[in-house]
């Protein structure tokens, strides 16, 4: 499997990240995705030869999704109908 910047992809894991919400307000444990199948991510970046992509939830909340870094063997991609899709490539 080859990802891409803008991939819109699903995680093979349910994952929890430590963040702060977006305008500086106190730091909280954010948890991503009910289940694996149940959350789309969007590819932010890709580093294969080290096994590891950034994703952020998708689509983006009112304020931004934090992106986290997760393992490429975690990710799964997802095919969207083309009215939801996440934004094309550039």
């Amino acid at each position: 499997m080859t990802l891409h910047q803008g991939d819109c992809v699903h995680l093979a894991a349910d994952l929890a990240i430590s963040a702060g919400p977006p305008g500086g307000e106190s730091p909280s444990t954010w948890t991503i995705g009910k289940t694996a199948q149940d959350t789309v991510y969007q590819v932010i970046g890709v580093d294969a030869p080290r096994d590891r992509c950034w994703v952020r939830r998708w689509p983006l909340a009112r304020h931004g999704s934090p992106v986290f870094e997760v393992s490429i063997r975690q990710v799964e991609l997802h095919h969207l109908p083309h009215s939801q899709s996440c934004p094309s490539r550039s």
